[in-house]
């Protein structure tokens, strides 16, 4: 709901009801539907065991948020591009393959997202070796294009990385027991790896994530997840992840050491035509004591530049969500209404960055074509509007 801080106010300055948010998102949902369609990626054979794969994913937005117009008191009216990824993947032989992706995000111009030698010879015992998404959360190897929500959780997942998600290192990861038991451990270069950081000694940065389904075997690739497969599986998974690096946080004069860890789980049951999602996550930072440069709080110590420099925080994080696929189709596709709620308890200062989402799907091929409609309330007792709302309308199409 709208904040009660100054309401009538805030709605003088254009803030519009969930109603009629969800009222006009619901229309131009209708309208799209009427020309998306399902997609699918393309596969050039080469001789022998050869071949090569092309791709592309686009996600594209409106947000109104609350105070977010240049005014500071208005309602922002922002049409934003959120992500353009280009896939591609070959293999050169049997169990010699390679991944190199790239993204533009809306402060930037292309830059390599992916850049992966994998050498996959067994179920159980692989190699990668490049940048990559380190073995860490659900949420960070689902990413925003596999998630159940429309935002990235990135309340909660603050995990450190250079883009993206993404470090450069090497993991060992398999899939034995039938692809029930995932296993994944890596080295990285890590946090504040720079001259003047706390890791001037080039420490590297250790990752692990083991996950057991008890159910259905994930069908994400690799060790790879996603946050829904709207009810292709049954799934029930538990999963954790583990974070170290020695020096990882705070500068060259004032160091500690970076340990961080989660566990997660995901239950999703068949229901007819339909899928109930349940997702829950818990997450410990800690930095040994030493607060991070560029943390975001009062009296931060300025970092100096470079990629995957400062802004950790210690606390404990908490992410709950409920989505439901609504059985028979509407048109071309399905209903997919959530609910997400996630916390960050700050331990500097005891504060709690909160946010919700109220959010509805329209799914036409899985996480290749949807849409989504989202209405958020945030809670930040160190934001200048410590209560804010915003909405969201979110087109996601991937090939």
């Amino acid at each position: 709901m709208i904040s009660s801080k100054g309401g009538s106010n805030k709605k003088a300055h254009g803030v519009r009801t969930l109603a009629e948010n969800l009222r006009i998102g619901l229309l131009v949902i209708s309208g799209m539907a009427l020309s998306s369609g399902a997609l699918a990626g393309a596969t050039i054979k080469g001789p022998g065991d050869s071949s090569f794969t092309i791709g592309a994913g686009l996600r594209t937005s409106y947000t109104s948020l609350e105070d977010g117009a240049p005014n500071g008191t208005s309602s922002s009216n922002d049409f934003e591009i959120d992500s353009v990824r280009i896939y591609t993947s070959g293999q050169i032989m049997k169990g010699i393959k390679a991944t190199i992706n790239a993204e533009r995000s809306p402060s930037e111009s292309f830059r390599i997202l992916d850049a992966i030698a994998q050498f996959e010879f067994f179920e159980s015992f692989n190699v990668w070796a490049g940048r990559m998404l380190p073995p860490s959360d659900r949420a960070n190897l689902a990413g925003p294009y596999f998630a159940n929500a429309w935002q990235y959780p990135g309340v909660v997942s603050q995990y450190p990385a250079k883009f993206a998600g993404r470090d450069t290192g090497i993991t060992v990861w398999g899939k034995p027991l039938k692809g029930k038991l995932t296993y994944a451990v890596g080295a990285f270069k890590g946090h504040n790896n720079v001259s003047g950081g706390s890791n001037e000694s080039d420490n590297l940065l250790f990752t692990g994530r083991v996950a057991y389904s008890f159910l259905d075997p994930e069908p994400a690739p690799a060790y790879y997840v996603g946050n829904t497969y709207y009810g292709s599986n049954d799934i029930f998974t538990l999963g954790a992840a583990f974070f170290h690096q020695k020096d990882g946080v705070g500068t060259s004069v004032t160091k500690g050491d970076y340990t961080s860890w989660n566990i997660d789980a995901l239950f999703e049951k068949k229901i007819g035509a339909g899928a109930l999602t349940l997702e829950g996550a818990f997450y410990n930072y800690d930095l040994d004591g030493v607060r991070d440069c560029g943390d975001g709080l009062a009296g931060a110590s300025a970092c100096p530049g470079g990629d995957n420099i400062g802004g950790l925080a210690a606390g404990e994080a908490y992410l709950a969500t409920v989505a439901y696929l609504i059985p028979g189709k509407v048109g071309i596709g399905q209903f997919q209404p959530f609910v997400r709620y996630q916390q960050f308890k700050r331990d500097v200062d005891n504060t709690k960055l909160e946010q919700t989402d109220f959010g509805v799907h329209y799914v036409m091929a899985g996480h290749n074509a949807r849409v989504s409609a989202v209405y958020s309330t945030i809670k930040d007792p160190l934001a200048a509007d410590r209560d804010r709302n915003q909405f969201i309308l979110g087109v996601q199409l991937q090939y």
